[in-house]
């Protein structure tokens, strides 16, 4: 027997992205489902910012310390890795979503467990844990928002080697002998810093020429400078051919297009993402299963008015605070649609229309030293066809400049603490601060915030005189 229910919106996902859609419907009094196969809280709180940061702040920490005249002295044993671990279990809340759960109830959603997919136009057809379905009905919306998963190259081997991906790299229960990290973006320049500071041997692969390559040239270098330093076997140009491990279990192989073999106890991929979208019934709506989807600034997927794709499923930013973001524009485009209240841009809130996961994106990379952007590097910058310069900092710090309108393009910073810099450079960006306003910003001393001041100064004085 299959139930019906009709709701006015329901959403698929219940990680941050889909909860915060929720929480905006409820909040403006619509009836709303969420549907969730994992864990209420999604792969943030389980398997990726929360487990991460878990590791890396003592690791962070112990570094930051070292290098403090008088503590350095108290910090040069190991980290106690089973008591980190532990932490890291209690952030993750044991991987149980009891409290995640007490939150939507809270709010007054309801939540189905099981597989939700797309069932035609506005329903979803929902398979329950026990079998039982139901088809919920949406009134007004749908909700896309399942996030992303991690891709495994297609490689000889790989099948049966059981390596780990992002979600076994922020859930180990110990730290292996000799890990290889394969890739070296975000997560595998991360968990690099982490299970090496945990006592791991790590062997950093790169098949392109230097990390981070979505950064500006510099924060690769300081970054891979830094975990050499730390004990890392920073590869580049490496690129991966097959991998093995026996069925018996043991060291995993890892061979190289050379022909060279590393062995390990452990191997992480860390080589993209893909849209959970393969298994969402996509096709009963003209939607290809798989696909990112495509859509306007409101976050309603094109050619369908009633479905919303939010988060990373779009592909415009793969972040977490952007997803919410995202949620939030959605869940007040979805509220006014369903009033008939008309979306204007020139809302003085511009609660509508996204347009920050555009051109000035905020990412903080945890490693050690800290990495944090944000708005287009020099590189994008010249590729959209910006009459721009540059201003840097001793090289770890950069601004970009629009030469024509004498606003900020973007930012980028590299070092101890930089983290805590992004917002008033996400400021600067996003609310186009003309540089003749930023220089009466005056930075507090003595704070790392005086880089804003030097690279003012910069500015000011002429910098490196890279125009384009």
């Amino acid at each position: 027997m299959t139930e019906a229910v009709e709701y006015d919106v329901v959403v698929l996902g219940a990680g941050p992205t889909g909860e915060n859609v929720a929480d905006r419907t409820r909040a403006a009094g619509l009836s709303t489902a969420v549907v969730e196969s994992e864990l209420v809280g999604g792969e943030c709180s389980y398997w990726a910012c929360m487990p991460s940061k878990a590791l890396l702040r003592p690791v962070i920490t112990r570094s930051d310390a070292r290098k403090v005249p008088g503590v350095r002295r108290s910090v040069q044993g190991p980290l106690d890795t089973k008591a980190v671990l532990a932490h890291r279990d209690g952030m993750t809340s044991h991987w149980k979503d009891d409290g995640q759960v007490a939150w939507l109830d809270g709010i007054g959603a309801r939540l189905y467990r099981g597989q939700g997919r797309l069932h035609g136009p506005r329903r979803v057809l929902v398979e329950g844990p026990e079998g039982e379905h139901r088809v919920l009905t949406a009134r007004h919306a749908v909700a896309v928002c399942t996030g992303s998963r991690a891709v495994l190259p297609d490689l000889p081997g790989l099948t049966g080697a059981r390596v780990w991906t992002s979600r076994e790299a922020t859930s180990a229960h110990e730290a292996p002998n000799r890990l290889v990290v394969v890739g070296g973006g975000v997560v595998g320049t991360e968990m690099a810093t982490a299970w090496q500071g945990l006592g791991s041997q790590v062997t950093l692969l790169v098949r392109g020429g230097g990390l981070l390559p979505r950064m500006e040239p510099f924060v690769g270098e300081h970054v891979a400078e830094s975990l050499t330093e730390a004990g890392v076997a920073v590869r580049t140009g490496a690129r991966v051919a097959a991998v093995n491990r026996p069925d018996s279990g043991g060291p995993v192989t890892v061979v190289l297009d050379d022909g060279e073999m590393i062995e390990a106890d452990e191997v992480l991929f860390a080589t993209g993402r893909a849209p959970r979208t393969e298994d969402i019934g996509l096709e009963t709506v003209g939607l290809e299963p798989g696909s990112w989807l495509a859509v306007d600034d409101s976050c309603r997927v094109d050619g369908h008015e009633w479905l919303y794709g939010v988060g990373d499923v779009n592909h415009r930013a793969l972040l977490t605070h952007q997803g919410k973001y995202q949620a939030r524009i959605a869940g007040a485009a979805i509220v006014a649609r369903a009033r008939r209240t008309p979306l204007l841009e020139t809302d003085r809130w511009g609660a509508h229309t996204a347009t920050a996961d555009h051109d000035a994106v905020p990412q903080v990379v945890f490693t050690d030293p800290e990495a944090a952007a944000v708005g287009l590097s020099l590189a994008e910058a010249r590729a959209a066809g910006h009459r721009v310069r540059v201003d840097n900092y001793r090289g770890r710090a950069r601004m970009v400049v629009d030469l024509d309108r004498e606003i900020l393009l973007g930012v980028t910073f590299v070092g101890p603490g930089v983290s805590e810099l992004l917002h008033s450079a996400t400021i600067a960006v996003a609310g186009e601060v003309p540089i003749d306003r930023l220089w009466h910003a005056v930075p507090s001393y003595p704070t790392i915030s005086e880089v804003w001041l030097r690279l003012l100064e910069e500015y000011r004085d002429g910098g490196d005189g890279q125009g384009g």
